[in-house]
């Protein structure tokens, strides 16, 4: 029997803590998670959470990049088949405020994410998607699709539009029903964003 390494037996760790405490924070929510909620259903220790993640908040903030990240990768890969540059920017934004519909998105990310841990515009996994943002936004300037504007303050603006976009599809009534306009209203923003001669080719192609 080959015997496992340390490494190898403290990822395991890692990802059982990873998944019970997603299980946990989306059935439950933060607040209500107990440390014993977290750890007795994989049957570890506080210990192990201390040591891993320092405590529960470092918990969530591990959880919520996890989940953070999957979503940008969801939204990236829904957008490949795009055949230019600005509409894979423009469905991977509309493909992320769709993901709000998700109960563990609105339950860990959306709702107990930024009461948690704060201003979601400081999270890595958030970051990581301004960098992809700020990168297509280069390029798309380089390209004259975009009318002059500043790369960061574009970029900025982008994501916080489909971030915010979902924080409100993840707390109104109707999801369902205000989900296209939340859409809509963001291409509609991001579309100012677009050199003259682009606007006027979208609005004759209607998209």
């Amino acid at each position: 029997m080959t015997r496992r390494s340390r490494a190898d037996m403290m990822d395991e760790t890692r990802r059982k803590l990873l998944a019970s405490a997603r299980a946990a924070f989306a059935e439950k929510g933060f607040h209500e998670t107990s440390m014993d909620d977290l750890t007795s259903a994989v049957g570890l220790t506080r210990g192990a959470l201390y040591h891993h993640f320092g405590n529960k908040t470092g918990l969530f903030a591990a959880v919520v990049d996890q989940i953070d990240a999957e979503m940008a990768a969801r939204a990236h890969s829904l957008a490949e088949d795009e055949v230019t540059l600005w509409q894979a920017l423009l469905a991977e934004g509309s493909a992320y405020i769709e993901m709000a519909l998700d109960r563990e998105v609105q339950r860990i990310v959306l709702r107990d994410g930024p009461a948690v841990l704060g201003d979601p515009a400081r999270w890595p996994s958030q970051n990581r998607c301004l960098d992809a943002t700020r990168d297509a936004v280069r390029q798309l300037l380089a390209d004259g699709v975009l009318r002059p504007v500043d790369i960061e303050a574009a970029s900025r603006l982008l994501n916080g539009a489909a971030f915010n976009a979902a924080l409100w599809i993840a707390s109104c009534d109707n999801q369902a029903g205000m989900l296209p306009k939340a859409q809509e209203a963001f291409r509609i923003l991001a579309e100012g964003l677009l050199a003259q001669e682009f606007r006027t080719a979208n609005r004759g192609t209607g998209e």
